[in-house]
């Protein structure tokens, strides 16, 4: 955006705008100095003012020149813009009813809604449009019955919709919303915002709500979240003035959910403000026992207090999520929500169970349950895979991924970027260093769409991805500062899950950097978040980390404790994926120091227990560790 100051035009080029509008024809340079000097070089404000003096009487025109006829001329000239169109609209008597009814209508209307609007003949209203076309009131387009007309300015606008008196303004607006209805279904389904507003000026308050609400959930399909949010927010003030009932608690339920869906998208998970959302819901849920739209609500709950880190309050709201009622999408979202809890509190083997009961659940038909404005299928796939991959299940894991990225693909921006952040999670592990040109891809993938689309929480993610790829292929220096600005953004907003994680990423972009100190401090850091929050699913590789740093600062029985802590952390968690690279990282150091009997014995049951992903980094260093060994 860039941004023009639009200074008052000089008097010389006022000056030339008043000869242009009286067609070249001088005005006695008292009026023309007059009009000059009350429009303080506004455009719009010296041709009207210019036009009102021409259509008065205050001038009579004599050949090519216009003489005064009263010397008290200059008295009557408006001294404002809304003053000069209200005198030239009230000397288009005829027109003015037109005028009124089209700035009901909007900015711009058609020849064919117009005429279905008003009663008058037709050849009257044909003419009045003429006469507001010839007076340049509004500018036409098209030929009628085709013809489009829009306002010359806002301004205008306002001031024909300024002279409606409050009787007809409400009746005039209740015509046009009848006629909508009845007659332009078009109109009532691609642009319900136009309904909300004839409704609330006719009245019509509770209808006009539910014409928000539609508005704002065709946003939220089109992924335009900040408009979303404008109609629902619009919405649920117009219904402080309808009178409590169950149908109105029902309105405010669902604008509530469908508020929370795109907030989630403009302001991330973890906005207070979307706490409050569905604390409210749930009240109301509470109210109606149990309403059809409590599922939503729960995951809703449940999705906001597991961004915050909050996992034993989300564990609560899954469960719920797969015990109240037996509608299969609610057991099929619960299913998915506990496995995604279960993933991050490294409790692999439930979170494994609970997806394998959740897919022969899930039907397309679940989609637009949940509160959350990822797809459930998108998103339940993307966290099995990685609780797949922490398993050692690398094949099946990486199949779950492309099957979830496709799919993310498929159907919008905000899917997309999602499911490729989340697969970064699990393909730093698995790629690493070597597919950093890859992974940099994704990460400049999603900050485009989070950029575009306003999704603040993931532009830091994107950032804290950009800057681990940058740092991987080199670019250290350029790596650190972005890591550390995506840490700032998404901790901004109040998210603190995978925020261990990142400082994992961080922290070895500072190995990668020669700055071992600075790297354990992250990954202290990082410790604490996870004692506090319990999020475990990448502890054991935090352990190894440590290990690597403190390795290179040749502290080798310090590394070898942090080694072992993270073997321990993974054979308790089931993670054979992390198990193998800490078991890895520990044989290389006891090969060094000569002990190959005991790296061996060590590695081999870790590498053999495999069945899948031999092409993988991991799995091909391993072999060649344990065929070095064995040698």
């Amino acid at each position: 955006m860039t941004m023009l100051t639009l200074n008052p035009l000089p008097r010389r080029q006022g000056a030339e705008i008043v000869a242009y509008v009286t067609g070249g024809k001088a005005l006695p340079k008292e009026i023309s100095d007059q009009i000059v000097d009350r429009t303080d070089g506004v455009p719009l404000f010296i041709e009207e003012l210019t036009k009102t003096v021409v259509e008065s009487d205050i001038l009579t025109e004599i050949a090519d020149r216009c003489a005064d006829t009263e010397p008290a001329a200059p008295l009557v000239i408006p001294t404002t813009l809304h003053a000069s169109l209200l005198a030239r609209l009230d000397r288009l008597v005829p027109a003015r009813g037109v005028a009124q009814i089209g700035a009901a209508l909007g900015r711009q209307f058609s020849h064919e809604l117009i005429s279905a609007i008003e009663a008058m003949p037709q050849h009257q209203l044909d003419d009045g449009l003429a006469q507001l076309v010839r007076a340049e009131m509004i500018f036409r387009r098209g030929t009628p019955p085709d013809a489009e007309y829009t306002f010359k300015h806002a301004l205008v606008q306002d001031v024909a919709y300024g002279t409606l008196l409050r009787g007809r303004r409400l009746q005039l607006h209740g015509c046009i919303t009848t006629t909508l209805e009845a007659q332009f279904p078009e109109i009532v389904e691609t642009k319900p915002e136009v309904l909300a507003r004839h409704c609330t000026e006719a009245g019509l308050l509770e209808k006009a709500v539910g014409y928000r609400l539609k508005a704002g959930k065709q946003g939220i399909a089109r992924s335009a979240m900040a408009e979303a949010v404008a109609q629902l927010r619009k919405g649920l003030d117009l219904l402080s003035g309808v009178p409590g009932s169950t149908a109105s608690q029902e309105l405010e339920l669902d604008l509530r959910i469908a508020l929370g869906h795109a907030l989630v998208a403009t302001k991330g998970y973890s906005a207070s403000e979307l706490g409050e959302i569905y604390a409210r819901a749930r009240q109301i849920c509470e109210q109606l026992d149990q309403p059809p739209q409590l599922g939503a609500v729960l995951h809703g709950q449940w999705a906001f207090r597991l961004v915050r880190g909050e996992l034993d309050q989300a564990g609560r709201h899954a469960e719920e999520l797969r015990h109240v009622g037996e509608a299969r999408n609610r057991k099929a979202a619960g299913y998915s929500a506990s496995g995604n809890v279960c993933l991050y509190l490294g409790k692999f083997l439930d979170s494994r169970a609970y997806y394998e009961s959740w897919l022969p659940l899930w039907h397309p038909m679940h989609r637009g349950f949940t509160a959350a404005p990822e797809d459930p299928y998108v998103g339940a796939l993307i966290h099995f895979s990685r609780t797949l991959l922490c398993l050692g299940y690398i094949d099946q894991a990486c199949f779950r991924r492309n099957e979830a990225l496709a799919e993310a693909r498929r159907l919008s921006p905000f899917n997309l970027a999602f499911a490729l952040f989340q697969a970064w999670y699990g393909d730093w592990a698995l790629e690493g260093v070597k597919s950093a040109q890859t992974l940099l891809r994704s990460a400049e993938e999603v900050l485009v769409i989070s950029g575009e689309q306003g999704f603040s929480e993931w532009f830091g993610i994107g950032n804290i991805m950009r800057g681990w790829c940058l740092a991987a292929v080199g670019q250290v220096a350029e790596g650190i500062p972005l890591l550390l600005q995506g840490l700032a953004t998404y901790r901004g907003t109040g998210a603190k899950l995978g925020y261990p994680f990142a400082l994992m990423t961080l922290a070895e972009v500072h190995g990668m950097a020669a700055q071992p100190e600075e790297g354990l401090d992250r990954l202290d850091e990082a410790a604490k978040l996870i004692d506090t929050t319990q999020e475990r699913w990448s502890e054991a590789e935090m352990h190894r980390l440590r290990g690597t740093l403190l390795l290179s600062m040749r502290e080798p029985t310090a590394a070898e404790d942090s080694f072992r802590r993270a073997l321990a952390v993974a054979r308790r968690q089931s993670a054979r994926f992390w198990e193998l690279r800490a078991a890895t990282s520990l044989a290389r150091l006891w090969r060094d120091q000569g002990k190959r009997v005991e790296a061996r014995e060590l590695i081999a049951p870790v590498y053999c227990w495999f069945t899948e992903g031999f092409a993988t980094r991991d799995l091909k260093e391993a072999k060649v560790l344990l065929d070095e060994l064995s040698s």
